[in-house]
């Protein structure tokens, strides 16, 4: 069985001319591909290899982040052609502003990344970098993704070394000065609740990604047991209710979570959690991983990459 893992799908757009994100006519190609090729894996027989421990042929799409591309672009699809698709939704973006994860998207998605990194080197000093001695920050980060060199210091300093107590003040400042107008710009950002009840009664799946899209492993106990335990309950209630619970890690891979945090998730009720790791799920995930299942990322496979 294979997870595949997707971000951003949608059309491309002249005012952000950066913007990563897999075009929709890829996407519809990509799951001709996997068609042909995999399958696809029912939702039941997906429940049934958790409790058996024998993986499924076939593919698992998992969606993350609450973007309206999932359900402008993706939903549409996926009901079209009877395929259950797994949404993960950081429910900060149902309470407050924009979340920094997609503010650095949107600043480089619209904006040169030189002029990004630049501007942010005016903005962080040494003392605010406070995670930046952990190695795999520097080593295991985005070696999947094709960046220049200022884009990946950029995200590498925003979402991984510079301490959270700094970060949102250090993008505010940048939000501020590139997109006054934020609060417009997150209506038509993000799923909104009417969205998401209307996917999940349409047979997707809906799950937690958080609440604040935070790399658990910065995270003490009290933190990641907030994150969790916040985000189920807004979800819940959000949707009128969810079947069972899942959860993804932001960001992912080993680095991201700790076995406290994959303990935590068990307590807090959740059926299975879904990292970041090129290969397919096993019978010793199934059995022994439930809240470590590894997906690839889409761009693994024909089709998937960005134009």
């Amino acid at each position: 069985m294979k997870g595949i893992m997707y971000h951003y799908v949608r059309e491309n757009e002249a005012e952000f001319p950066f913007f990563k994100h897999l075009h929709i006519e890829d996407f519809a190609k990509q799951l001709d591909y996997f068609q042909e090729t995999f399958g696809f894996v029912s939702e039941q027989g997906f429940l049934e290899a958790l409790q058996t421990g024998v993986p499924p042929k076939g593919v698992v799409l998992t969606f993350d982040d609450g973007v309206k591309d999932h359900y402008k672009y993706v939903y549409p699809l996926l009901k079209e052609r009877g395929i259950p698709g797994v949404f993960y939704v950081p429910t900060f973006m149902f309470e407050g502003k924009m979340l920094d994860v997609h503010r650095i998207h949107l600043l480089l998605g619209k904006y040169d990344s030189k002029l990004m990194y630049d501007k942010l080197v005016g903005l962080v000093t040494e003392d605010m970098l406070t995670d930046n001695n952990i190695e795999a920050f520097k080593q295991a980060t985005y070696t999947k993704q094709q960046n220049d060199d200022y884009t990946l210091a950029f995200k590498r300093t925003l979402n991984y070394t510079i301490g959270y107590a700094h970060r949102t003040a250090v993008i505010d400042k940048l939000m501020q000065e590139f997109f006054p107008d934020e609060e417009e710009l997150k209506q038509s950002f993000y799923v909104t609740p009417e969205e998401l009840r209307e996917m999940k009664d349409g047979g997707m799946i809906i799950g937690s990604h958080s609440k604040n899209h935070y790399v658990m492993s910065k995270l003490n106990r009290e933190e990641q047991i907030e994150e969790i335990a916040d985000s189920f309950a807004v979800l819940e209630a959000q949707t009128g209710g969810l079947p069972y619970r899942t959860f993804c890690y932001p960001y992912g891979g080993a680095h991201t979570f700790t076995p406290e945090t994959e303990q935590l998730l068990t307590d807090h009720g959740c059926l299975y959690s879904f990292n970041v790791e090129a290969r397919d799920v096993e019978a010793n995930d199934l059995l022994h991983r439930k809240q470590a299942l590894p997906r690839w990322d889409c761009n693994a496979f024909p089709f998937g990459q960005c134009r």
